[in-house]
This record gives C-alpha cells, structure tokens and sequence, in this order.
C-alpha cells in the first residue's frame, strides 16, 4: 500500500502544496515526468499523481531529487516542498509502491496479468542489491540459458522468496526449467500467454529485517524455433550493481551488438553503445548507475 499522511499534517500540506503548484502553472503530469527525465530523473506519472493526492510522498534519493528539480520549475522558492517533507528515522524502509513497478512496466503489464491480485505485494519485503545474469545464446541463434545471481535485502521481518518472471523469445520450447542448485525446487508456472515462466525462488530461511540471502537460479529452454534479437533486466528500485554477459555460440556470432537503456517498457532505448565481444564471443553489461528501467544487449546477424 502507498504511504499514507502522518497525523501532524506536514506531509499533507506537501501534496496539497505540489497540487496547488501544479494548478497555477497549468502543468499536466506528462510535462512534469517530460521535464523531470530531461533532468535525468525517471518518475511514473502514477507516481506524480500519488504525490499530488498525498498517497505517497518522496523517500527515495531519486525522488529527492525530483523534488529540488522541481521547485523552480513549479516557480517555487528553492526548499518549499523538501521542507515539508519529514525527516525519517535513521534505518527507516519505505513502504512497498507498486507505482514503481507500474513506472517501469507500466499499466497493465504483462507482469501485472499474470501476478494478478498478488502483484500489490510482488517482492514488497525485498529490496534487491545486486544482479548478475549470464545468458547463452545457442546455434539457432536463441537463448536458451540464463543463469541468475541475486543479493537481496529483507525490508520486512519474515521475507521468505524471490519471485521471478521471465518472458521467452519461443512460443514452441518443447520444455523449459528454472532450477537452483540447493534447497526445495521452487513453485515454478508457464503462461502460454504472454509467453513466460513465473516462479517464486525460496530464500533458504525466513529472513528478518535487514537481513540478506543470496538467490541463485538457471533457466533453460530446448525450443530451436525463434530467434532472440536482445535480453534486458527490468529494474523497478534502484541496484548497487548490476552485470549482464551474454555469450555466443561460435556459429552464431552477430555482426554488430550494443547495450542500451530505456526508461521503461515501451520508451525508445536511449545511451546506445556498442557492445564488443572478447575472446569467448561474450558481450556483457556493467552499468555505473542502476536506477530504475530497462538494462539490455541487443545484436543483430548480417544475413
């Protein structure tokens, strides 16, 4: 659930504030999220217009700086909304905002069909710190291996596992398998349509606040029908690192490959740059910043 206002009224007077702000100047949301990305700031509109109804209030560092982008271009006094805001106790976790997720993925997602009434709480008492994805691409030119490391951090006593959601690039895989390499199997479906394997992965042991586990998994398909064009991480919180390598097979070597960035699902990639491949005919990923978005590799064939 979105945060709510705190009972003194400060952090209700911010979105009343934000509104009135918003009011004067005539400025719709969609300006507002334009403007905030031409600061390097990615905000959802959901996210905005929580703010402006008090739903939620900004919390993150990304957020902050939202606000301080804000203030002059509202007309505003430098400090007049971050003024309003609370400051929160040491070691405080914002509560879970599944407009995070929808500001990456947006609407109506396919993650948000498929988790249906479980996708409010998806991954809400994890924060996720560092993903490392090693994908193979085989002779067909189709991935059909990703294997997946993942640090998380419980935001809540009693986190007990990761879900997962991939989407394949073949609706003909005569099988697909998402295993780890200890503990239970994890509860693992196919959604024909859109075509991904969903699974929530355990954590080894309930985890309290604070605490962290290590998740590892791999993903393998047998399809030969297809061709995979790109691979790409959706990052709905910002990670501290994140590193993607994807690997060629010898007789599918593409002609050119770059990585790319985009804001979300939907949104032109932007920061495209090539990708070389080494020795091994790998290309990989390794970001300096990881806020919200859409990291990937993308590669194309000469014929």
């Amino acid at each position: 659930m979105p945060n709510t206002p705190h009972d003194d009224g400060t952090d209700a007077m911010f979105a009343a504030v934000l509104r009135e702000a918003l009011r004067r100047r005539g400025l719709p949301l969609d300006r507002v999220r334009d403007h905030l990305e031409s600061c390097g700031i990615t905000l959802s509109l959901a996210t905005l217009s929580y703010w402006q109804s008090g739903r939620s209030l900004p919390e993150r560092p990304q957020s902050l700086r939202a606000v301080d982008a804000l203030e002059p271009f509202l007309g505003l006094p430098r400090g007049a909304l971050r003024s309003l805001l609370r400051r929160r106790p040491r070691g405080w976790v914002p509560q879970h905002d599944p407009a995070a997720v929808r500001g990456v993925y947006g609407e109506g997602s396919d993650l948000e069909k498929v988790l249906g009434d479980t996708f409010p709480h998806f991954n809400a008492g994890l924060r996720c710190l560092v993903v490392h994805e090693a994908v193979r691409v085989n002779e067909h030119r189709l991935i059909d291996e990703i294997r997946v490391t993942v640090a998380v951090r419980a935001v809540r006593d009693d986190a007990r596992h990761l879900t997962v959601m991939h989407t394949l690039d073949s609706a003909e895989a005569a099988s697909v398998d998402l295993t780890v390499p200890h503990g239970p199997p994890p509860a693992v479906r196919s959604q024909p349509e859109p075509n991904c394997v969903v699974a929530e992965i355990p954590l080894g042991r309930r985890l309290a606040r604070n605490e962290t586990a290590v998740v590892e998994y791999t993903l393998r398909s047998t399809a030969t029908a297809g061709v995979s064009h790109h691979y790409e991480r959706r990052v709905t919180t910002p990670l501290r690192t994140y590193l993607l390598q994807v690997r060629f097979h010898p007789s599918a070597v593409p002609s050119t490959c770059r990585h790319y960035y985009r804001a979300r699902l939907g949104a032109e990639p932007r920061n495209r740059q090539l990708a070389p491949l080494d020795a091994s005919h790998t290309a990989h990923l390794l970001p300096m910043k990881c806020p919200p978005g859409a990291y990937g590799v993308e590669w194309q064939w000469a014929d």
